[in-house]
């Protein structure tokens, strides 16, 4: 075998594209060796997880349930000449407790609103 032959074989797109392709293995395997130490030496600077006393712990009566009420609606207020009511004029909506407690509930017989073209609850 000639020294040229040696010469036109190494130099072939083959051989090059190999080499490229191992040469960018290396890069990415190196940048991914980096970003795991770089995020090693972030994790080390972090403070410590809390340890299991410094959680909340449950009230002495045991968990806190949810209270349902029903509250009653509170009108707009009406303006006089149709001037606009500025956020600061309005006060808190629903903010009363309904006198009456007991949940509207459906009544069998009467229709929804929703599709069927009628009043609705009468």
């Amino acid at each position: 075998m000639s020294t040229t032959t040696v010469v036109l074989a190494a130099t072939s797109s083959e051989v090059l594209n190999v080499i490229a392709a191992f040469v960018g293995g290396l890069v990415i395997a190196g940048a991914l060796v980096w970003a795991v130490q770089f995020g090693m030496r972030v994790m080390d600077r972090e403070l410590p997880h809390p340890n299991p006393e410094d959680h909340p712990k449950m009230p002495e009566g045991g968990p806190v349930h949810e209270m349902r009420e029903m509250r009653e609606p509170d009108e707009v207020p009406q303006t006089e000449g149709g001037e606009r009511l500025m956020p600061y004029e309005l006060h808190h909506a629903g903010s009363r407790r309904g006198k009456d407690q007991h949940r509207k509930r459906w009544l069998p017989g009467s229709s929804g609103s929703f599709g069927s073209g009628g009043l609705g609850h009468t």
